[in-house]
């Protein structure tokens, strides 16, 4: 069987992993991005498409331009909708995406014919997005009755929508968020598959303790008050705070291993709990410190994270920093969850399941 995955970037290095995961099991799988992402990870079949990119200009352009229209939260303003639908805001917007996916197709249809992409037997939608915002490829797949698999990791359902010609022609969708189950009729959980081999957990209690932040967003990632709380307490505690910002992914991971606690997030403006962020935390044995709704806790009762909002973040590590033989469990239980739950080949498993129910394999 072939797979192929098309995403706009590569991330967080999921790609890798999915495609590992697939070739463990015999079959062939590829990966196709419209263009690089800000950390070093492998771009795969890399388009290098222009009018869009992952810096800051570009983000900020986009968030202003949506200030005019969703008020000041801009692109950080959720839409409603059961399922969300992206739809442009003006005609001026309709034709820049008319004029992208015109000038794109001059370099994405050349590659389509030469690698073969119609020839998948089951094709993933990362971000529910294919190489047109029209959606003229995923209809060519329909034709060719083709298995669709839209993949929804936050945002992209929450603040954009889904894409009516994707949504309509996708068999499965998948999400590894969980809030995002309650903003589709027809999407199911998948736990972020994990190489959890390639890390080795480091159970060492380092003096003084490090306590880590690693946000992609602040905003998201409520980093002021996580940024301010840990400030405080190095003035009281035997700490060291780390922000761990814009580094490539093996310097982050080096960084992490040398630390005690990792503080993903609090307010939950990105999605509830946590992300890959944790996930590698966990793998490498660090006591994790997430915000957790009532509903995360039910569905993740033996989670091991330190549970936490803004309120109670500063106090919660207060006590938790002078308590070291509770750091040295949090480490122990962090380890052996994310084997259980976040395995690559646990979570290919349950993805294969879902191919099963729909007779796809």
């Amino acid at each position: 069987m072939k797979i192929l995955y098309i995403a706009p970037e590569n991330t967080v290095g999921t790609l890798n992993l999915w495609q590992k995961a697939h070739e463990a099991r015999g079959n062939e799988c590829r990966f196709v991005t419209l263009y690089r992402a800000k950390h070093d990870y492998d771009p795969g079949l890399c388009l290098n498409l222009p009018l869009v990119k992952a810096n800051r200009f570009y983000m900020g352009t986009r968030h202003w331009y949506y200030q005019r229209f969703r008020g000041e939260m801009g692109d950080y303003a959720e839409r409603e909708g059961y399922p969300p639908v992206w739809k442009p805001n003006l005609w001026l917007e309709q034709t820049y995406f008319q004029f992208r996916d015109w000038l794109w197709h001059f370099k994405v249809e050349p590659v389509i014919a030469q690698n073969g992409l119609l020839d998948y037997d089951i094709i993933h939608l990362e971000w529910g997005l294919e190489f047109y915002r029209d959606g003229r490829f995923v209809r060519r797949l329909n034709e060719l009755g083709k298995p669709i698999v839209c993949t929804y990791h936050g945002q992209d359902l929450r603040t954009r929508g889904v894409i009516p010609t994707i949504d309509y022609s996708s068999g499965l969708n998948v999400t590894s968020e969980l809030d995002l189950l309650s903003k589709h009729p027809d999407i199911n959980y998948l736990f972020l598959p994990f190489d959890t081999n390639q890390f080795c957990p480091n159970y060492e209690l380092h003096d003084p303790i490090r306590i880590c932040h690693s946000p992609t967003n602040r905003f998201y990632k409520g980093s002021e008050t996580i940024i301010q709380a840990c400030e405080q307490l190095s003035r009281t505690e035997n700490i060291e705070f780390v922000l761990v910002e814009n580094k490539p992914f093996e310097e982050v991971r080096a960084i992490k291993q040398e630390c005690d606690i990792l503080i993903d997030q609090v307010h939950n403006r990105g999605g509830w709990g946590y992300g890959m962020n944790s996930v590698e935390a966990l793998a490498l044995g660090l006591c994790c410190v997430t915000e957790l709704i009532p509903r995360y806790i039910d569905f993740i009762p033996d989670h091991p994270f330190v549970n936490v909002n803004g309120d109670t973040l500063f106090d919660t590590l207060k006590n938790l920093v002078r308590d070291h033989d509770k750091i040295m469990e949090y480490k122990h239980r962090s380890r052996e969850w994310v084997v259980k739950y976040h395995d690559l080949h646990n979570t290919a498993a349950v993805l294969y399941g879902y191919y099963n129910d729909r007779g796809w394999i």
